[in-house]
């Protein structure tokens, strides 16, 4: 699919290309979720020793009473239902061959096109006005995005995450294409309620249990369904606390799909490896390599309470309010294919945007402008300290994952794709944060030489031809969206031809999902019109890590007595919990109200930015 779309680097319509090196951090770091597959085709009953569980301390929030949902008269243990068995080689090599028949009709579409509108050009001696060459465009583009579509649809797998990165990506691809697969984000063929309990009851009753000894309620209509999972809305019985619970089932036989697919382009990767402008092999490989944790959801719910310690202590090991809110699994109910976890009650970001418009907001409202900064502050802290302080990190953070609760909270789930990255790599990325932060200039010789060296140090390779200050740039485009100007001649733009990204040569792999989160941030900050900088933004952290948190002032035991916690730390507690109850309290007044306040509270963060800016 990569390559297909790297072909893609054709015109794509006046003005518009889609990347190629650039889908590598795009697309490939996203292509992958929570996936695994029953190798039978029948579940045979559930004993008790098959039962799995994780060391985890589930939330006690009591739920809420809810009246739309359905509750099974029947045990669904006893069901037998019949799963597609897995694919053959056979059936992965057509799954292919459908693909690419499929797809590079797309792609020579618009090199007919182009040619046949210079060939007109050329007899009429008209050329075309800039609002008639664009509606051409834009009908090819209606054309292309609803093929492909259908393409994707009839394969589903693995192909589908291309899609949602595509969807993703609004600042990049024109709207026909977002807009025609943005179904694939949380909406893909939902599995029938009966086949979704008979995997349910399978994986987590005991025996003699039914499903209703779990289960007080089971929505029947999933929350979401995704091209490896699904999720419903249930409530737990007294038994299991009584707590209102997000469900997720993995699909029977995605596996073969999902590792056919993947297959299939590592071999097309190799084999064209001569004639591609990156190492994409390297890349399938690291994300072959990741597929072994997603299949497993007990992996998953150890990632969600490792990512929600490091996001509830601050830098001292005290508690602290998380910038965003995180689910926790459900201790005993967690195996290999479900995960019952917290329910978060919200809309993904996806489908944010419709949700404001039927709240009656705007999007260039104050209230948008200010969820906007909210959002990329969030998921700037979080990824921040996520990737400097223990490598390990959330590295699925496509809009279908990040939710907006009802409250005005962000929410982030599906924690299947996670990456730890080492230690040296990740003091390396804290020297470079530093070493961007505190340079003179962007065209200052000794700091590009700094910033260079440790990319490489990295192991980012660039063509043979690239200026001495690609590296730095690399370096740049990825950590630093408030620069102006590229050094070596290059330009920030992800399209444009002088892009940096288009020099390179090799990417290294603890780097590829890295890169996926910093251009998901960057990609809201250029939607939001504001110039921001992870490398400033984290710069405090990267310090931190490499000092070795020295200073640290968590409370330590001293000759059998504690250390009494400083008072300013309790104060810092008690500003960020007072700042949540006070953001979480806007959203509930009255729209004219609630417009007055977001407008004061935006012009103060301007001004706050502002005065920032005037420092540096």
């Amino acid at each position: 699919a990569l390559v297909v779309i790297d072909c893609l680097h054709t015109n794509i319509g006046r003005n518009m290309k889609l990347p190629s090196i650039t889908l590598v951090l795009a697309f490939m770091p996203s292509i992958l979720s929570p996936s695994h597959a029953f190798t039978s085709q029948t579940l045979p009953a559930k004993t008790t020793a098959s039962r799995q569980s994780i060391t985890t301390k589930a939330t006690t929030n009591n739920a809420p009473d809810v009246s739309s949902s359905s509750t099974e008269q029947e045990s669904v243990a006893t069901s037998t239902f019949e799963f597609p068995p897995p694919l053959t080689e056979v059936q992965r090599l057509q799954r292919a061959a459908k693909f690419w028949s499929s797809a590079i009709p797309i792609v020579l579409s618009y090199s007919t096109k182009d040619a046949e509108l210079r060939v007109k050009e050329a007899f009429t001696g008209v050329a075309l006005t800039e609002a008639e060459e664009e509606l051409i465009w834009n009908e090819q583009h209606e054309e292309g995005a609803q093929k492909l579509a259908n393409i994707i649809t009839s394969l589903k797998g693995f192909y589908i995450k291309t899609a949602q990165i595509i969807a993703a990506r609004q600042d990049l691809f024109p709207p026909e294409y977002t807009e025609a697969l943005s179904n694939f984000m949380d909406n893909v063929d939902p599995l029938p309620v009966d086949l979704i309990k008979a995997v349910v009851a399978k994986e987590l009753l005991i025996r003699g249990e039914v499903f209703e000894d779990i289960f007080a309620q089971f929505d029947d209509e999933p929350l979401g369904a995704a091209s490896v999972a699904q999720v419903h809305r249930a409530v737990l019985t007294e038994k299991y606390g009584s707590k209102e619970v997000a469900v997720k089932v993995q699909r029977p036989s995605i596996e073969s799909k999902l590792m056919g697919d993947i297959a299939n382009l590592k071999q097309l990767a190799k084999t064209f490896s001569g004639a591609l402008p990156l190492d994409y092999y390297t890349v399938f490989a690291e994300l072959e390599k990741q597929l072994a944790d997603e299949f497993n959801f007990l992996a998953e719910a150890v990632a969600m309470d490792r990512i929600y310690d490091t996001m509830t202590k601050d830098e001292n090991g005290l508690p602290c309010e998380s910038p965003i809110v995180l689910p926790r699994p459900v201790s005993g109910l967690v195996t290999k294919r479900v995960l019952v976890m917290d329910y978060l009650e919200g809309v993904p970001l996806s489908r944010a945007a419709d949700e404001m418009a039927k709240r009656g907001i705007k999007p260039d409202s104050p209230e948008s402008q200010l969820f906007g900064r909210k959002l990329l502050r969030s998921l700037t802290d979080v990824f921040g300290r996520c990737i400097l302080e223990t490598g390990f990190f959330h590295a699925d953070p496509h809009p279908g994952n990040i939710f907006v609760l009802d409250d005005g909270s962000i929410g982030l789930i599906d924690f299947g794709q996670v990456k730890q990255i080492g230690g040296r790599p990740r003091e390396t990325l804290a020297k470079v944060m530093l070493a961007l932060d505190g340079r003179e200039s962007d065209d200052n010789p000794a700091d590009l030489e700094k910033i260079g060296n440790l990319a490489l140090e990295l192991g980012v390779e660039l063509a043979d031809d690239a200026p001495a200050e690609g590296p730095a740039a690399v370096a740049m485009w990825l950590f630093d969206g408030s620069v102006e100007q590229l050094p070596g001649g290059y330009e920030k733009g992800e399209l444009s031809p002088n892009s940096p990204v288009k020099a390179l040569k090799s990417f290294p792999q603890d780097l590829v999902l890295v890169g996926r989160s910093t251009i998901l941030i960057k990609g809201i900050a250029n939607r939001l019109e504001i110039p921001w900088s992870l490398s400033k933004e984290w710069a405090p952290t990267a310090k931190r890590v490499l000092e070795g948190n020295a200073n640290q002032s968590t409370v330590v035991v001293k000759d059998g007595k504690a250390n009494k916690i400083r008072i300013r730390d309790v104060m810092k507690l008690l500003k960020t919990w007072g700042r949540g109850k006070t953001s979480r309290a806007v959203t509930r007044l009255p729209s004219p109200m609630r417009t007055k306040v977001a407008a004061i509270a935006l012009r103060l963060q301007k001004r706050r930015e502002a005065k920032g800016a005037k420092k540096q």
